[in-house]
Order: structure tokens, then C-alpha cells, then sequence
């Protein structure tokens, strides 16, 4: 973190500028998403991590190419007798 408190200025359009050493310091770049918190007189903004969903549906193919997941129809079949007779 900065070592020392930073001023900013609200805009008419309440825009605020976060300071260009807080930017760099914390990877901040344009159409960064933020979480924003209001608590007594404070305003409190957390970079927002959004996952690599690109990513994780690779893994998934993968596995599915792998045929890791294969399931058949039987078990699908008996997986929804079981779940109907506990709703009984």
C-alpha cells in the first residue's frame, strides 16, 4: 500500500480519480471492477477478481475429451429412480 494517504476529489458526475500510484501499485487498469462498501463516513472499494471462466470450461472439455465423465443412460436411469423414491 501507498505509504502515505492520497486526496482525491469527487466530480460533479461522482467520478472519483483513484491516484495513479494506488493504480500502478494495485494493477488497476480501465474497466477494472470494483466492490464498493459504505460504512459511516467511509467509502470502501475492492478490486473485484472475476474468474477465468474461459479457463475453467477448457478443464472441463478436457476431461470430457478424456472421457473421465463418461456416464450412461443406465446410470442416469437409476440415478432417477433413486432420487424418486426418497421424494415419496
Amino acid at each position: 500500500m501507498a505509504a502515505e494517504p492520497e486526496v482525491t476529489t469527487m466530480s460533479e458526475k461522482g467520478q472519483v480519480v483513484i491516484p495513479q500510484s494506488i493504480r500502478k501499485e494495485l494493477g488497476i487498469k480501465p474497466k477494472t471492477k470494483f466492490l464498493v462498501y459504505g460504512r459511516g463516513d467511509m467509502v470502501i472499494m475492492k478490486k473485484l477478481e472475476l474468474p477465468d471462466l474461459k479457463k475453467e470450461w477448457e478443464e472441463i472439455f478436457k476431461l470430457m475429451d478424456k472421457k473421465e465423465l463418461k456416464i450412461s443412460e443406465k446410470e442416469v436411469q437409476k440415478e432417477i429412480e433413486e432420487v424418486r423414491k426418497a421424494a415419496r
